[in-house]
Order: C-alpha cells, then structure tokens, then sequence
C-alpha cells in the first residue's frame, strides 16, 4: 500500500517533533520544512534525522521559510503531499507585542500562502490542510469554558494573527472546497518546550535552583489561569482531524485550570523543595531555606493580560474519539525528570 505524504511546517518546534515521531509510527513518510541559519535547530528532531545519503529514509528536510510564497508554492508542487500540517508561527505571545509585524506575516499569511498554494496547485482534491489555531484567539474571554462557538477576542498581535489564519482556512475550506481543519489547541507543553515559555521556565530554573545552578527564578503574572494539557497527546488530535470524513474545526484541551503559581507549587513537590509563599501583590515571594527563591517583575507582564482560558473539548470527544491520556501531575513529573536528567549530564 502506498505510504501517505505528510508536510510540516514547523517540524522543529515542540509539536512538530512529536507530530513527526507519531506520523512515523503510523508508516507515513514526513517531509518537513526548516528555515536556513547559520546555526543548526534541529536539537528537537536529531534522533529520527537520517543523512541524506541514507536508504529508506522516511524523513526528509527542506529549506524553506512560511513567509516566502515561492519556495512554500515551489515544495506543495514538488511534493504532492496527502496532508499538510501548518505549525510555523512566532508562537511567543509577549514577543508578537514586540515583532508584531513579523508575527503577522509568519502566523496570518503564511496560513494563506499555504492554502493559496494548494488551490493554485490544484490539490484541492488530494491534499488535506491543517491550521494550528491557539486558545489565545479566545483572550478576554466571552465565556468560560470555551468551545467551538465561543466568539474570538484576542488580546495580543499573536492571537489577531491566529484569528486570521483561523478565518482564512474557514474561507478557503467553504470557497474552494479544501478539506481544511483548526485546531484551536490550549496551552500545551512538554520537556521539550521552548525555554522562553513559562512551564519550561518555571521546570528549568527551579531544577537548577534544585541542583544549585541558579539562585533565582522571576516571573510576571502568578494568577493567570490557564488550561495545560500534555504535546504528545495534543498531537494525535491534529492528525485525527485529517482523518474524518469531513472537515471541521475543534477545540482540544483537558477541561482543567490552574494558575501559574498552582503549576509552580506542583514542581516544586515534584522537587521535593520544601517552600512558603510570603507577601502580595508584586512583593509576593516564595522562599525555600529562608532564602528567596522565586521574585516577580512587572516586566514580565503583557501591555494586556489573559486572565483566564478553559476549554471545553466535548465536540472533540465525541467525533475525534479523543481524550487527554496524561493529567498535569504525569507532565509535571515529564518536565522535571527530563530537565533534571539534561542538567545532571551537562553538569559531569
């Protein structure tokens, strides 16, 4: 039987890596598309890279850049592939306040140069097209929780920009009749998440306060509330998107909120770091041996905050058959015990 074709682009963040090693399982052949640096970033898919030169290689690279229509154009024609999965974007919703012009080239048109692509092609008909939407779409929220149907209202140039891919990929799917998908996706994390992001931030430098590397960690906002859920399970949600019978959008989180400071005091158990909070407001604290360990500053915070995101993934549930296996204790314990495993072989 012949092996579907699945490009990624994207393939070297986060849930590219993961999406790429469950494609693989499925006896797919994944090409992905990587931007030209000086520096390699492929850390997060080294272990399935195979040299060029190498028989049977069921992943293979491309250079290629999501605000270059050309080359996105150049490579859908070349390799005719049977779904297509956009998770290229400036995804760091501080910095889109900082780069905004550059977060909606990447995350709002480089969606339509993709869906443009497949209609000017003509594979309207072979390839299936999924959008990576965000639950920053929602931002001040109109409900809670939210789900398909809940009216968007961003608060930050990264979620304009999404909401625009968002309704793009609508349009081309009703226009052109592209079996095209969202996938409003809730945070989702991982070891390997970028280090910039909070969870990651928060694993990391409280496992080298652990290890003794670091003496502080400093955060913004500890009450933003947000619905975490595990990348590897998020993943198979995306592909079983493509796998119905008609496309559709669909909200995938776990249905669980906590706060930022809820997900520190669960890595700090995990760390066996005994701990007391002192303090309010911008001078709330947290202390471990008498010693302040964690601070907070006010440059951390966003000109407009999110305060609260759930969702509610019942639609998902019921069509997708899908459901997160792993709560946020089992990715807390992930996180940890990887960062500490990275940190104790950097150390010797």
């Amino acid at each position: 039987m012949r092996k579907k074709k699945a490009l990624i682009f994207g393939i070297t963040g986060q849930d590219g890596s993961y999406l790429t090693e469950f494609l693989l399982s499925k006896n797919y052949i994944v090409h992905g598309v990587i931007r030209r640096s000086s520096s390699f970033n492929t850390g997060r898919i080294n272990h399935i890279y195979k040299d060029p030169h190498a028989k049977g290689r069921k992943m293979i690279l491309h250079y290629g850049d999501i605000t270059d229509a050309i080359s996105i154009s150049s490579l859908i024609k070349k390799i005719q592939p049977d779904e297509i999965y956009n998770l290229a974007a400036q995804s760091h919703v501080a910095v889109s306040f900082e780069v905004p012009e550059y977060t909606a080239n990447a995350d709002a048109l480089g969606t339509l140069r993709i869906l443009e692509a497949i209609r000017f092609n003509k594979l309207e008909k072979k390839t299936k097209f999924y959008q990576a939407g965000t639950s920053e779409m929602f931002g001040k929220v109109i409900e809670i929780p939210q789900n398909e149907k809940t009216p968007f209202y961003p608060q930050s140039p990264y979620g304009v920009a999404k909401v625009y891919a968002h309704w793009i990929t609508v349009n081309y799917r009703e226009a052109y009749n592209i079996f095209a998908c969202n996938g409003i996706l809730f945070n989702h994390e991982s070891y390997r998440r970028g280090g910039t992001f909070v969870t990651k931030k928060i694993v990391s430098g409280l496992c080298k306060i652990k290890l003794g590397l670091q003496e502080k960690l400093f955060l913004g906002n500890l009450y933003a509330k947000r619905d975490w859920g595990d990348a590897r399970d998020f993943v198979k949600a995306m592909w079983k998107m493509l796998q119905q019978k008609k496309p559709s959008d669909y909200v995938i989180s776990t249905g669980k909120q906590y706060t930022v400071k809820n997900f520190v005091n669960l890595v700090l158990a995990e760390l066996n770091i005994k701990y007391s909070w002192k303090g309010k407001n911008l001078n709330e604290k947290c202390f471990a041996n008498n010693k302040s360990i964690i601070e907070l500053d006010k440059a951390y915070h966003r000109p407009l905050e999110v305060h609260s995101l759930l969702g509610n993934s019942n639609k998902a549930k019921r069509e997708l058959k899908w459901k997160p296996e792993k709560n946020i204790k089992k990715l807390v314990r992930h996180m940890v015990s990887e960062e500490m495993n990275s940190l104790v072989n950097d150390k010797s």
